[in-house]
């Protein structure tokens, strides 16, 4: 463990934060770089509002540097049998089974994760390395009917080189595990930057992977990790050396990375805002219905990708399931999320609570009324914290606010008369990340699932938005990016592609019966 600095001065509850994080990374075996306050970043517990540590700052070089390590290790990394690189996996699934607890404890003193969530997230690290291990065993092309006698046409898969990796807070260690799970298995090398706000997580993650690494005899510059801000972002965007750049953050994030990779004739894999909606009909099983609205609409403190954020409502039944949630708000335990029963944790920062009250005044100033929640929260212990009660916002229309995502527990509810309407309204936003239909209809089901319904990317029935799978493939439609990661066939993003024809006859006739002499 290196501390090169003393401890800042910080409240009780810091201190104890501050305790609990060093401990967590000492069990996972990771080397923490602390920093002088002036010279570093800044690591801020949401549960105390309060900086628990100062951790090294990587920049433009540091990354560049990062990315060349990299680089060199994939020569010899893709020529490593995929199977075998699918042990590395294994152990890394291993070691994160092992260490699940401390893990998961990180990711809620940095990211304000209730504790089963946080459990939950590491879950699904372990779930893609079981998904990768198998992925390394049946990674293959196909062989294809050849016009031409005696030859054989077919495809083959190569790994593609480094792959980037830009993660946001809120899901702090899982999505880059989902991207570099399945990039070593089909031979490619990572450089993560996380987010500036989680790096903590971040350090104890790749020091399992890097355990797993070195114990199968491989090198650790396999996979390198950035803890950079912005300087640190734009130099792995920028670098031609990074094959396939995966960036998970805001809509306006994506439109400045895009250009940028596609300017260098690079790849990119993007996962951006999601303004979720779900469709109730007067089939609905309305007790179902509210369980899955709550937990999509206030879990983790609305700071999900998949937050549901806009509720659609027959007219017929709005009342009764306004009146249920209502009262599920009512009732949400806010707190410390370390604590037994709390459901609703703090918000990352003040300013995504200052973001939280413009758009409720932004609603009310467009004839919206808050039913329930949106205020402060105040917890014992913790005045530096931001909690929220989660709102509810009876909307007349899909307004502008409504059409934009802000990343904090805001519902917006409307109405409508015919599911073609509703279907509309669900359309209506640039994002189409995740959504949902409860109904016990069996054509109203399928027409949300058909080509005429939701246009998102992830599109549920009877669940709500959020809670995806990893066998699935993850990923959304319009200004949500297009990308997809995690199960089924996302792994071919990682991997390049060759077609192949084989002449094992004797002859050399030519395709679409062409003579050349």
């Amino acid at each position: 463990m290196t501390a090169t600095t003393p401890a800042q001065s910080i409240s009780p509850l810091s201190a104890e934060l501050r305790t609990a994080a060093l401990a967590a990374l000492e069990r996972l075996g990771a080397s923490v770089p602390e920093a002088a306050d002036d010279a570093g970043l800044p690591v801020r517990s949401p549960l105390s509002g309060e900086r628990i540590v100062t951790v090294r700052r990587d920049g433009a070089e540091e990354t560049r540097a990062a990315v060349a390590q990299a680089a060199d290790a994939f020569t010899a990394w893709r020529s490593v049998p995929a199977p075998a690189r699918g042990h590395v996996i294994k152990r890394f699934g291993e070691l994160l089974a092992e260490h699940k607890a401390d893990l998961a404890e990180l990711v809620t003193i940095e990211a304000g994760k209730i504790t089963s969530e946080a459990l939950g997230e590491v879950q699904e690290m372990i779930d893609i390395c079981d998904f990768a291990l198998g992925l390394s065993r049946s990674i293959g092309g196909r062989t294809v009917p050849s016009e031409r006698p005696g030859h054989r046409l077919m495809e083959t898969w190569h790994p593609l080189g480094v792959v980037g990796v830009i993660s946001a807070f809120n899901f702090p260690v899982a999505v880059w595990s989902w991207n570099t799970a399945v990039a070593l298995v089909c031979g490619d090398t990572v450089v993560w930057k996380p987010s500036e706000k989680t790096l903590l997580s971040a350090i104890g993650s790749a020091a399992l992977l890097d355990r797993a690494l070195v114990e199968a005899g491989y090198p650790s510059e396999v996979s390198r990790l950035v803890l950079g801000e912005l300087e640190a972002g734009e130099a792995l965007v920028a670098d031609e050396r990074v094959a396939l750049l995966s960036a998970t953050g805001s809509e306006r994030m994506g439109a400045a990375v895009a250009p940028v990779v596609a300017g260098r004739m690079g790849r990119y894999l993007l996962e951006l805002g999601g303004n979720n909606a779900a469709v109730v009909t007067p089939s609905a099983d309305l007790d179902l219905t509210t369980r899955g609205v709550v937990f999509s609409a206030a879990g983790t403190a609305g700071q999900r990708c998949t937050t549901l954020r806009r509720l659609i409502v027959h007219s017929s039944i709005v009342d009764d399931v306004v009146a249920r949630l209502v009262r599920a708000y009512e009732g949400l335990p806010i707190g410390d999320p370390r604590a037994d029963g709390t459901l609703v944790g703090p918000l990352v920062d003040a300013g995504s609570a200052e973001r939280m009250a413009q758009a409720l005044a932004e609603a009310r100033a467009d004839g919206g009324e808050v039913l329930v929640g949106g205020g402060q929260v105040t917890v014992d212990d913790a005045p530096g914290a931001t909690y929220v009660a989660p709102a509810i916002v009876r909307m007349p229309a899909q307004t502008a606010v409504v059409r934009r995502e802000t990343f904090a527990p805001v519902l917006y509810v409307m109405t409508y008369e015919t599911l073609d309407e509703a279907i509309a309204l669900h359309n209506g936003v640039p994002q189409g990340l995740s959504s949902s239909i409860f109904t016990l209809d069996a054509r109203e089901a399928e027409r949300f699932l058909s080509e005429a319904g939701s246009d998102c990317g992830i599109a549920n029935v009877n669940i709500g938005t959020s809670g995806a799978e990893i066998g699935g493939a993850f990923g959304g439609e319009k200004s949500t990016g297009g990308g997809r990661e995690s199960g089924s066939d996302a792994w071919k993003q990682y991997m390049r592609r060759a077609t192949n024809t084989i002449n094992y006859s004797d002859e050399l006739p030519l395709a679409q019966g062409v003579n050349f002499g």
